[in-house]
C-alpha cells in the first residue's frame, strides 16, 4: 500500500481491478484506494501474474503493507504475506515451524480470520452468520466486538437475547435474503410473524446504507469534534455593501486589473485571513496539556463533493493576496470535487471557514475541526433593518457564525476577532489598499 502523502497512515481498498491469475504490466491499474477524502488509482509496480491478494476490498491498511503478489505462475506468495512478516519477526531465529493444518472453525472465529474456503464476508465469523439466520438477525444490524470489529458468535447471541422471537415462517422468509425483521412484532408476547417482515427489494423498501468508508471516518470525527471540545458559538453580521461594490469593479476591470473572477467567499477568506494575524489565540490547535498557536496561517476552506465534506487547506495564506488565495482556492476546490486532491492539503489546517450561503442557509452552528480552536461559518446575503439620520433603511448583509473551543479560547476574544472582522469587511478597500 503506498503512501499517498506524508501524514497518511492508512488507505481504503475501494476496489480490485484484476482478479487472481490476471497478466499484467508495470504501471497497468490494478485496484482503487482511498484516503481520507481522496481516491486514487492504483498502479501495479511490476509486470507478471497476480498470484495472491492479502487483503479485500473495503479494508482498511496500513501504509507500506503488502496488499497483494505478482510473479511467476506457479510461484511461492506466502513469505510476502503481511501476518509471515510479523511471524517471522516474533519467531526465534533458526526455528522449525512444523506445517500448520488449515485452521479449525472455532479457532478462525477467536483469531478473527475467515475460514479458508468457507466464502463467508470478512465481517462476520461462519459460527455467527449460521445463528443469525437461524434466529433471524441480519449480520448489517450487529456491531463486532471481535478483532477488527468481526462480528463473533457471542454477538448474535446476545442480540438474539434483546429481541422478539420469531415463527418459523417469519425466519424461513427473513432466511431468502428479501425481507428485514423488526425488533419486535404484533405476535404474542411480541412475537415477529411473517407479516411483520420487511421487503428489502422494490420502491417501498427501506434503504439500509452501511457506514464505512468515508462516512465512517467523517461520523467518528464530528462525534470525536463534538465529545472532546466545548463548543459555543457567536453570531453576528456585516454590512455587505462594500464587498458587494469591490466585486462588481472586480468583475468590471478585473482583466485590466490583471485579477481574477474573485467571489465574495474569496473576499470573507481573504479578510479573515488579515484578521487573524492580530488575533494569534484563535489561530491555534487545543491539544489538552498545551495550546499551539501558529506563525503560518492555514486557512481550510470546507468544500461539498459528491464524496463528502473535504476541508483542503491553503498553505501560509498570510503571505498571499486577494487574487493568490482566489487561483489558489479555484483548482483545489476542483480538485475536491474530482476525488484526487493532494492528501498533505487536507490536514494541517489552522483555522476553518465553512460557508453554506450558496445554498440559502441564513445563520448555522458550525463544528470545529479538532484540534483546531475555531471555525467561521458563513451565511447567505439578506437585507436587514437598520436606523440612520433619515429614519429606517434596509441594508444588505451575511451572517457570521464563530464556533470556538471555549477550553482554549474565552467568549471576549471571539468577540474582538468576529468586532474586527465585521470592520474589515465593511471597509474592505481600506483593508486591500493597506
Amino acid at each position: 500500500m503506498p503512501r499517498q502523502g506524508q501524514s497518511v497512515e492508512s488507505c481504503i481498498l475501494v476496489a480490485w481491478k484484476i482478479a487472481r491469475g490476471d497478466t499484467v504490466k508495470q504501471g497497468d491499474i490494478i485496484a482503487d484506494i482511498e484516503t481520507d477524502k481522496a481516491v486514487f488509482e492504483l498502479e501495479s509496480p511490476a509486470g507478471g501474474t497476480l498470484l495472491e491478494f492479502f487483503c479485500e476490498e473495503g479494508d482498511d491498511i496500513p501504509v507500506l503493507q503488502n496488499i497483494a503478489a505478482i510473479g511467476e505462475p506457479g510461484e511461492d506468495a506466502s513469505a510476502l504475506r503481511p501476518d509471515s512478516e510479523e511471524s517471522a519477526r516474533g519467531g526465534k531465529s533458526g526455528e522449525e515451524k512444523p506445517p500448520s493444518a488449515a485452521p479449525s472453525e472455532e479457532a478462525a472465529e477467536r483469531a478473527g480470520a475467515p475460514r479458508p474456503g468457507a466464502g463467508n464476508a470478512p465481517g462476520i465469523s461462519p459460527r455467527a452468520r449460521r445463528l443469525a439466520a437461524e434466529k433471524g438477525i441480519h449480520p448489517d444490524e450487529l456491531r463486532g466486538t471481535g478483532p477488527g470489529g468481526r462480528i463473533i458468535e457471542v454477538d448474535v447471541a446476545e442480540a438474539a437475547a434483546a429481541r422478539a422471537a420469531m415463527s418459523p415462517a417469519a425466519v424461513e422468509a427473513f432466511q431468502s435474503g428479501k425481507y428485514s425483521s423488526p425488533h419486535s412484532g404484533s405476535g404474542p408476547g411480541g412475537m415477529v410473524l411473517s407479516s411483520d417482515l420487511k421487503s428489502r427489494t422494490g420502491p417501498s423498501a427501506d434503504k439500509e446504507i452501511p457506514v464505512k468508508g468515508i462516512r465512517k471516518i467523517i461520523a467518528e470525527r464530528m462525534h470525536h469534534s463534538l465529545s472532546s471540545t466545548a463548543q459555543l458559538t457567536l453570531n453576528t453580521s456585516f454590512n455587505a455593501v462594500a464587498i458587494q461594490n469591490y466585486r462588481k469593479e472586480i468583475k468590471e476591470k478585473g482583466p485590466s486589473m490583471g485579477m481574477p473572477n474573485i467571489t465574495l467567499n474569496d473576499m470573507i477568506v481573504h479578510s479573515t485571513v488579515q484578521v487573524l494575524k492580530n488575533h494569534p489565540e484563535l489561530n491555534a490547535h487545543f491539544l489538552g496539556d498545551r495550546i499551539i498557536q501558529f506563525a503560518g496561517i492555514h486557512i481550510g476552506v470546507a468544500i461539498d463533493t459528491p464524496r463528502g465534506l473535504m476541508v483542503p487547506n491553503i498553505k501560509s495564506a498570510q503571505t498571499l493576496s486577494l487574487g493568490d488565495i482566489s487561483s489558489a482556492i479555484k483548482p483545489v476546490a476542483e480538485s475536491c470535487q474530482a476525488g484526487n486532491v493532494d492528501p498533505d492539503l487536507l490536514s494541517g489546517g489552522t483555522f476553518t471557514i465553512t460557508n453554506l450561503g450558496a445554498l440559502g442557509i441564513e445563520s448555522f452552528t458550525p463544528i470545529l475541526n479538532a484540534p483546531e480552536v475555531a471555525v467561521l461559518g458563513v451565511g447567505c446575503l439578506t437585507f436587514k433593518t437598520v436606523q440612520n439620520q433619515d429614519g429606517f433603511s434596509h441594508v444588505p448583509a451575511i451572517n457570521l457564525s464563530l464556533t470556538i473551543d471555549h477550553q482554549a479560547v474565552d467568549g471576549a476574544p471571539a468577540a474582538r476577532f468576529l468586532q474586527d472582522l465585521v470592520a474589515a469587511l465593511e471597509n474592505f478597500e481600506q483593508i486591500i489598499n493597506a
